[in-house]
């Protein structure tokens, strides 16, 4: 027969077992019972207390709302996910059936601790998948179980693996600007401008695939992204650039803009509203077409296999800051949010740093000739002149020194 002892918060009982029972009311009145059995009073008054501070501080969370399984949250919690982008939800709808359920989809919340989350982290970095898929896949984790944790079914998120969610930048290729014009030549005609204005207008392949006839401005070498194709599982969703920055206008090259105009005349689907890159039978371009079909094959014809199509954005990038631009001006070409996205793509030009060198040594050497009474400044100034000279100077620097 059990004993129940009342206290200024909460009780206790002895049950039959000889094990101790707790509960409490929340603030809000309702009754609790402890989500298990304690050995001893002395234990079961330490979780009182615990739950007693917890509730005072706004740190308690409901033990019932915890035992739900992270599968039925995760299906909640889909559900309240109404502003991600489709191919967004397709990662992480992908994420989910293959990594999280099948290892922690029937355990309650409230029993996936810190601990728990670490042996699923082992356990897929023992597979041997990627970083990239790790990261993402713990990152998923943390941000469904900190949903959790703002509606009150957990008291803390257990993902507290530092580091656990970063993915390291994969290297990108750069391709030069002779290396462009054979990719260009090597595509052939129907693809020409497409591979020009991806590689000097940065335009992302999604944007390329939406765009329509009365977003090229042919007077003046422009094209404004005001679309986007996404697509998934082989359907393609249309809709507006990922973020308010991807809406933009770019200036195209001379070289680019020309190439666009001829395309215009000859592939682009006729109106306003036609795609400027369509498939040859019509409609959006299908990317994995593409690659097999034209891509693949130019790659290989102009000497760079292996190159991705999304590496000729950062050759944008690269070839854009080459040119004079700073990072505000990256920004804004290649419609990125903040500056860190934005100097992800800075690579050092082929030769540029050679040719820093080899004018300092032409400048040692000439100011180990200069006579005694020449002045400093007259030094310093020949340095700038010859470092200026040796460097590849861009459209954006000429602009600056005419100011």
């Amino acid at each position: 027969m059990s004993k129940r002892e009342r206290r200024a918060f909460g009780s206790v009982r002895r049950l039959s077992s000889g094990r101790w029972q707790v509960r409490y009311r929340d603030l809000s009145g309702v009754l609790h019972t402890g989500p298990h059995t304690f050995t001893s009073k002395a234990d079961a008054a330490r979780y009182l207390a615990m739950v007693e501070a917890d509730l005072h501080r706004g740190a308690w969370a409901d033990p019932k709302l915890g035992r739900i399984t992270l599968t039925e949250w995760a299906k909640r919690w889909q559900a309240t996910t109404t502003n991600l982008r489709p191919t967004t939800r397709n990662l992480y709808a992908y994420l989910l059936r293959r990594f999280l359920l099948p290892t922690l989809g029937k355990a309650a919340l409230s029993s996936i601790d810190v601990l728990a989350v670490r042996a699923w982290l082992a356990n897929l970095q023992a597979q041997q998948l990627s970083p990239s898929t790790v990261a993402k896949a713990y990152r998923l984790l943390s941000r469904i179980l900190g949903a959790a944790v703002e509606a009150g079914y957990l008291l803390r998120n257990p993902c507290t693996v530092k580091g656990a969610g970063q993915e390291r930048a994969p290297e990108m290729r750069f391709a030069t600007v002779g290396q462009v014009a054979a990719l260009a030549e090597a595509i052939g005609p129907r693809y020409r401008a497409l591979v020009l204005v991806a590689a000097y207008g940065g335009l992302r392949w999604g944007e390329l695939v939406g765009l329509r006839v009365q977003r090229v401005d042919l007077l003046h070498g422009r094209v404004t992204v005001a679309e986007q194709v996404a697509e998934v599982n082989g359907r393609f969703i249309p809709g507006p650039p990922k973020t308010e920055a991807g809406r933009r206008t770019v200036t195209l090259p001379a070289a680019a803009a020309v190439a666009l105009a001829e395309h215009l005349a000859e592939y682009a689907e006729p109106g306003p509203d036609g795609l400027v890159f369509p498939a040859p039978e019509g409609g959006y371009l299908r990317r994995s077409n593409f690659n097999r079909r034209s891509w693949r094959p130019a790659t290989q014809a102009a000497g760079v296999e292996g190159l991705r199509f999304h590496d000729l954005r950062h050759s944008a990038a690269t070839l854009a800051l080459a040119a004079g631009a700073n990072t505000r001006e990256l920004m804004e070409r290649m419609g990125h949010t903040s500056p860190a996205v934005a100097l992800r793509y800075q690579h050092a030009m082929a030769g540029r740093d050679q040719a820093i060198a080899t004018a300092l040594d032409e400048f040692v050497q000439a100011a180990a000739n200069l006579p005694p009474e020449r002045p400093a400044e007259e030094a310093s100034g020949t340095v700038v002149a010859r470092i200026r000279r040796a460097t590849p100077e861009g459209p954006g620097r000429r602009a600056a020194r005419g100011r």
